[in-house]
């Protein structure tokens, strides 16, 4: 059975730093793409970034770039965002994902609550 287990998110004022994780387990961690996705109150799904299986390639929606910093630790089984530079617009539930095909994802974690606000 496929489990992500993100870290707790939370409260942090613009221009500040957060950082998140998610524990993945139940799957070959280290085959897959591994995705980062928000969802923002009232919106859909959205894709924040997504890295390679081994790594060494990094993706990131155009909203986050040059912000937002993902990797993973495939010993641990673990993915991380760091997000920097935080803007109200990035209050969201972020979720930690597993892909499909490596163009998409599936499998969520519960979610975490990121919010913005002074």
């Amino acid at each position: 059975e496929v489990r992500l287990v993100e870290s707790r998110g939370g409260l942090v004022q613009p221009g500040g730093s957060l950082s998140l994780s998610c524990a993945a387990s139940g799957f070959r961690f280290s085959n897959y793409f591994m995705w980062w996705v928000r969802q923002a109150p009232g919106k859909g799904l959205e894709w924040v970034s997504r890295i390679t299986p081994g790594g060494g390639t990094t993706y990131y929606a155009d909203s986050v770039k040059g912000r937002f910093t993902i990797s993973r630790d495939n010993a641990k089984n673990m993915l991380y965002l760091q997000l920097n530079s935080l803007k109200t617009e990035d209050t969201a539930m972020y979720y930690c994902a597993k892909s499909v095909g490596g163009s998409s994802w599936g499998d969520k974690g519960q979610g975490t609550q990121v919010t913005v606000s002074s």
